[in-house]
């Protein structure tokens, strides 16, 4: 499994698509342990891209802040599960917590 997480400073950016760099955990479904992170820093932001090229990282599920729903059906037909309303976190905490089936997550932080 690898899960993507959008980061800025070094914290989940509320925004995907504003992000820095996107962190890539990569965790054994089996064991929900993680097994590394790698920083990737993602081409321009434009409708579309990023669900490509996330898939073509080998990612199956995004933690995110906010995303609007367009992009979320995006995502959805790239074969990655989303997840809306992560709270502003170190991705490996993040990515822990959504492995133990404690990540707390609340409102879509996105409007559009």
């Amino acid at each position: 499994m690898k899960i993507a997480i959008p980061v800025a400073g070094g914290k989940l950016c509320a925004h995907f698509g504003h992000c820095e760099q996107f962190a890539l955990v990569e965790a054994d479904e089996k064991t929900r342990k993680i097994a590394g992170t790698a920083l990737r820093d993602p081409p321009p932001h434009e409708p579309g891209v990023l669900p490509r090229w996330l898939h073509e990282q080998g990612a199956n599920v995004i933690l995110a802040g906010g995303m609007g729903v367009r992009a979320q059906q995006l995502f959805a037909q790239n074969g990655i599960r989303v997840i809306v309303g992560a709270p502003c976190a170190e991705p490996e905490a993040l990515a822990a917590a959504f492995l133990a089936g404690t990540l707390q997550s609340g409102d879509n932080l996105c409007d559009h």
